[in-house]
């Protein structure tokens, strides 16, 4: 039986809901990474960075997007001792700038994903997956990045259907 890697990177704070701002205390991306983890029973990572991104939807989104334009990688706390005992690798994050937060690319910079499959699962609030796909394929270039799923924020405690239905193609 193949064995399962969630790693997911959330933002608790403010956070943009149906057109307004509204303050989550567990951020979208850790929601599905555990609703996930239990239907896939696959193990928890969470990437974490040594600096905080601002509470404040807006600071966070300069932020956000000044690491992507100076292709920052910001440091982690922690890294995972390796991944080869993992056949899927699932990646969590929200959708900032059209992509990946910053903090996902310096996790995958940091393992060989030769042979793994990837399924990749962004929460957004209408930018779906991005450019986040083609951006894994271009870091992860030996993996087999399967086509990903997309859910609204706002819409996390209610995608039981959409996770069971992405994690019978894992």
């Amino acid at each position: 039986m193949p064995k399962n890697l969630i790693v997911y990177f959330s933002h608790a704070g403010q956070n943009w809901f149906d057109g307004g701002l509204k303050e989550i205390k567990v951020g979208n991306a850790k929601v599905l990474a555990e609703k996930l983890s239990k239907i896939l029973e696959a193990d928890l990572f969470e990437v974490e960075t040594i600096k905080t991104y601002p509470f404040e939807y807006m600071e966070c989104c300069d932020e956000a997007q000044k690491e992507q334009r100076a292709n920052e990688l910001p440091e982690l706390k922690k890294y995972l001792d390796g991944i080869d005992e993992y056949d899927n690798i699932i990646l969590a994050y929200p959708c900032w700038w059209g992509t990946m937060p910053q903090a996902m690319f310096t996790f995958l910079n940091h393992y060989d994903f030769n042979g793994k499959n990837i399924y990749p699962i962004c929460t957004h609030e209408g930018s779906g997956m991005g450019n986040s796909e083609n951006d894994i394929k271009k870091v992860c270039s030996t993996a087999i990045v399967h086509n990903g799923l997309a859910v609204r924020g706002s819409t996390v405690y209610e995608c039981e259907d959409k996770l069971n239905n992405f994690a019978k193609n894992i």
